[in-house]
C-alpha cells in the first residue's frame, strides 16, 4: 500500500516512528499528506479507528469500507480497532497514538511492536465528545491503561492551577508515565499486582476523599469497573450530574473490539435501566 490518498471516510497515514514509552505501552507517531484536512483539536478523547484487512487480502485504493462488505464475504472484511489520540500536532501534520502491548496477543498490539517507519496503515476518524471544562470547580480523571491517554491529553488541557484528582490503575509500578501539566493534579498510580482489572482501582476511588464544588468527570476503561464507578459516581459517593460526567467501557473482558461493538448498546441500556431503578428507589 503506497498510495496516501484518502478513501471515502478512510486514510492512509505513514508511520514516522515509534518508541516503547513503558514494558507494555508503545508509542507509534504518524504522518504523511493522507493526514491533510485531519483536526483533533476539540477534545481531549478524539479517536480514531485503525482498518486492519485480513492477513493475504488487499482492497483497492482509496477503498471503500461499505464496497467492501457489499463485494467481499465476511472473512475478508477489515477488522477495527479504536485508539485515542494522543497527541495531534497539526503544524508537523503528525498524530501519535499509544497502544498497550500483551506480546502476540490481540492485533493492534502487535502491529504497534512490529511497525516500522514507512509502514502504512488505514484508519477513520477522528470521533470524541470530552474535553476539561475551565469553569469546573475540580476535574475527576479516572481509568485504566486504555484510558491513560485520553488521561494524558486532559492533564495537558487543565487550566493553570485547576485542581484535578487523578487515579490510573496501571499493571505495576514500571508501567507509570511522566504525565504534564498546569493543573494541580493529584495523580495516583493504582497498581494490579494480578488482580482482576479495576478491582484495586475501585477501591481506591471509594476510599478517596474529594474536594467540594462542582466536579467534572472522566471515567473510562474496563466496562465492569466503569459500570461500578458509574454507580458510585452518580449516587453515594459524589452524585455527579449525568451531563458532568463521560464514563464509557472501552473495552470489555473476554470481549474483542467487534465483539464488544456489537454488545455495547444493549450493556449501556441496562446500565441506564439499573441506574433509572436506583433512582426510583
Amino acid at each position: 500500500m503506497t498510495d496516501s490518498r484518502n478513501g471515502i471516510g478512510v486514510r492512509y497515514a505513514t508511520v514516522l516512528r515509534t518508541a516503547w514509552i513503558t514494558p507494555h505501552m508503545i508509542r507509534v507517531v504518524l504522518g504523511g499528506d493522507g493526514l491533510t484536512g485531519f483536526a483533533a483539536d476539540a477534545y481531549t478523547d478524539h479517536y480514531v479507528k485503525l482498518i486492519f484487512p485480513p492477513s493475504g487480502v488487499d482492497y483497492p485504493v482509496p477503498a471503500d469500507l461499505d464496497a467492501i462488505k457489499r463485494e467481499l464475504p465476511r472473512d475478508q472484511w477489515p477488522r477495527l480497532r479504536t485508539y485515542t489520540v494522543r497527541a495531534w500536532d497539526a503544524a508537523a501534520r503528525e498524530l501519535t497514538l499509544d497502544f498497550v502491548y500483551h506480546g502476540d496477543e490481540g492485533l493492534a498490539g502487535p502491529w504497534a511492536a512490529a511497525a516500522r517507519p514507512g509502514d502504512q496503515v488505514m484508519f477513520r476518524g477522528p470521533g470524541g465528545a470530552y474535553a476539561p471544562d475551565p469553569t469546573a470547580d475540580w476535574h475527576l480523571l479516572v481509568g485504566d491503561e486504555s484510558a491513560l491517554p485520553a488521561i494524558g491529553a486532559a492533564l495537558e488541557r487543565l487550566p493553570h492551577g485547576a485542581p484535578a484528582r487523578v487515579f490510573v490503575e496501571v499493571s505495576g509500578p514500571a508501567e507509570e508515565q511522566h504525565l504534564p501539566t498546569d493543573g494541580a493534579a493529584e495523580i495516583l498510580w493504582v497498581h494490579r499486582n494480578g488482580r482482576s482489572v479495576g478491582d484495586a482501582l475501585v477501591e481506591a476511588v471509594r476510599a478517596a476523599t474529594f474536594p467540594d464544588g462542582d466536579p467534572h468527570a472522566f471515567v473510562h476503561g474496563e466496562a465492569y469497573f466503569v459500570r461500578e464507578l458509574r454507580r458510585l459516581l452518580r449516587g453515594e459517593l459524589l452524585r455527579v450530574p449525568k451531563e458532568r460526567l463521560s464514563i464509557s467501557g472501552y473495552w470489555r473482558r473476554g470481549d474483542d473490539d467487534e465483539s464488544w461493538r456489537s454488545a455495547k448498546p444493549e450493556w449501556n441500556r441496562q446500565v441506564e435501566a439499573e441506574e433509572q431503578t436506583a433512582t426510583v428507589g
